[in-house]
């Protein structure tokens, strides 16, 4: 009798049955056979005489159904390095499930089965002995309200972790939060490949790739993103070719192009005829008016049980049937020719069932012949051709199967980002302790170039419009004083057509960027001349009068000038335009308060 086993594959139940367990777990254990340094081995002589490495074995099934995923399973409970099958729908593999149990925790807390499964995934590691402990509870109470009650640490600490994903995702697209579950505190990745093998890495770069491609076409959203993903059929193509030294196991129709040492036909008992029929369908009958172009479109028909295929359909029928034959043994070739140096032909028969006369192993059977030889493994088998002799064994030195471990800089914290020198600005150098601050750049001059003679109507008529609420004598006054600023011989160059007004700088001075806006600016070939407004309605009368923090910015307005001018005197001054009265600062004083850049803040 044959005992059925239940098996998860792609969503649905299906039935395994003993005969396929037993075979996958023989398949396993042969190759762990085959590739234990201290067991018999199975020679080589491709590259070289040698024994036979994981990267060697390749495993070719007819379908991509539930064998193949038992077969990757038992090679990896034997401990043999396995790439996994060729390829798999992208929502399928249980790294991708865990990830996205947590995305959906995080849209809808209150799902208490997605929730459970989160908790004994391996992103928490519960066990089923503590999800019954701290998750029981009476009727119609969430598990995650039940969860945020508890005062278990075991709870508390999960319960922490989940608040921190809520947070996570009401700031960031989905994307940043997949990127967060893996590299961030929760350490998800580490956790999964711990648990699932490196295996699990394939899917989920697919999964952030996915999540990457949803927000170029989208707008970014958790919950669009999760519908997204559920409505979508992606698969994964695990690239052949790049598997290293691990084993591959993929579909015969997946691995044309490739070639591999040994390859081993796990199914090759299935019986062709008793596939599920291609569905029929009639040409069009405009074929021949319509030429070619008609010929690749064929009219669906519904499923006609064989007792009533008659005529025309019955022809279409056989017609399939024979080219799908055609298929099955052009697929054996396919197989057979992957194999460069030993080929292994193998499947599973339930009780009492014979051989199928069309199968891959009735066909092989009559050129390898009757000879059986005992074999501890799998009863007995047969041979055909002989292996070459095994290599002498080398001595190897004894090593514990630890991991590489981590390469230094892998853990070394990397240094603070350099951030560039924060700019200086001269008009807030030092403490002020002056009656009146220093004039903020931007609120200078506004009178227009304008002739001598028109200067003062021109500036009431700013005023006007400027500073209505103003009476007329302010307005006269302010007038007054700003043309006198202007009718000053002594510094009559400041305002000629030569000169620049409010001119921004920023230069490098020493280790500091010093940056400000300068009232006038004259700069001719030989020297450098600039004079900074000041408002103040009580001005110093002398030089020694004026305020330290106006000489520390004047200073540094020199010392950017001589920077961004080497070679050239810069002269610098200060204009009260209350009075007015200018004031020239001599070379020694601007001297002595430079020193000061390097340690103002």
């Amino acid at each position: 009798e044959t005992i059925q086993w239940q098996w998860k594959f792609k969503g649905k139940e299906t039935w395994l049955s003993r005969q396929d367990r037993a075979l996958a777990d023989r398949i396993a254990r042969q190759v762990a056979e085959w590739l234990d340094p201290h067991g018999p081995g199975l020679p080589l002589i491709k590259d070289h005489h040698r024994r036979a490495r994981a990267g060697d074995v390749m495993i070719l099934v007819r379908k991509r159904a539930e064998l193949a995923g038992l077969i990757v399973a038992r090679l990896y409970a034997h401990g043999v390095p396995v790439a996994g099958v060729d390829r798999l729908r992208l929502g399928a593999p249980l790294a991708v499930k865990d990830l996205v149990a947590a995305l959906r925790f995080a849209v809808q807390p209150f799902d208490n089965l997605n929730l459970a499964a989160l908790l004994v995934s391996p992103l928490f590691g519960w066990s089923q002995e503590q999800l019954l402990e701290h998750g029981y509870r009476g009727e119609r109470i969430a598990l995650w309200e039940h969860l945020r009650g508890s005062r278990q640490p075991v709870a508390v600490a999960a319960v922490s972790c989940l608040l921190e994903l809520l947070r996570k995702a009401d700031y960031d697209p989905p994307q940043a939060t997949l990127h967060w579950l893996l590299v961030g505190p929760w350490d998800g990745r580490r956790k999964l490949v711990a648990r699932l093998g490196l295996e699990a890495n394939d899917p989920i770069e697919e999964l952030l790739n996915a999540a990457h491609t949803y927000a170029m076409s989208d707008t970014p959203s958790l919950i669009g993103f999760l519908h997204w993903f559920d409505a979508g059929d992606g698969e994964l193509k695990r690239e052949a070719e790049s598997g290293g030294d691990m084993v591959r196991v993929m579909t015969v129709h997946g691995s044309k192009g490739l070639q591999s040492p040994i390859v081993i036909l796990a199914d090759a008992t299935s019986d062709p005829t008793k596939n599920r029929p291609t569905p029929l369908g009639l040409e069009d009958p405009r074929s021949e008016a319509l030429g070619d172009k008609a010929r690749a479109y064929k009219l669906p028909l519904p499923a006609v049980p064989k007792e009533a295929q008659a005529g025309r359909l019955r022809l279409v029928a056989e017609q399939e049937k024979a080219a799908e034959l055609e298929e099955h043994w052009r697929l054996l070739y396919v197989a057979m020719t992957r194999a460069e140096e030993a080929l292994f032909i193998g499947g599973a028969l339930k009780p009492r069932q014979d051989v199928p006369e069309n199968s891959w192993y009735a066909k092989l059977e009559q050129v390898i012949g009757d000879g059986k030889i005992a074999d501890p493994l799998w009863g007995h088998r047969r041979e055909y051709g002989c292996l070459p002799p095994m290599p002498p064994r080398t001595a190897t030195a004894l090593s514990l199967p630890l991991p590489e471990p981590v390469p230094s800089w892998a853990l070394t914290r990397l240094a603070a980002e350099p951030r560039p020198p924060r700019p200086l600005a001269p008009s807030s150098l030092g403490e002020d302790d002056a009656p009146d601050p220093p004039h903020a750049p931007g609120q200078g001059e506004r009178l227009p170039e304008v002739a001598a003679s028109e200067r003062e109507p021109a500036a009431m008529r700013w005023l006007a419009r400027a500073a209505a609420d103003l009476s007329a004598g302010a307005h006269a006054e302010m007038a007054s004083s700003a043309v006198r600023v202007l009718d000053q011989n002594a510094w009559a160059d400041l305002f000629s057509a030569q000169a620049l007004a409010e001119v921004p700088i920023a230069a490098l001075v020493g280790d500091r960027v010093v940056a400000g806006t300068i009232d006038r600016l004259l700069v001719t070939p030989a020297a450098i001349r600039l004079v900074d407004f000041k408002t103040a309605r009580r001005p110093p009368a002398t030089l020694s009068e004026v305020p330290v923090s106006i000489l520390r910015q004047m200073a540094a307005y020199v010392a950017a000038l001589e920077a961004t001018y080497p070679g050239r005197a810069v002269r610098a001054a200060l204009l009260y335009t209350q009075v007015p009265l200018l004031i020239e600062l001599p070379h020694d004083v601007i001297a002595a308060h430079k020193p000061q850049l390097s340690t103002s803040e």
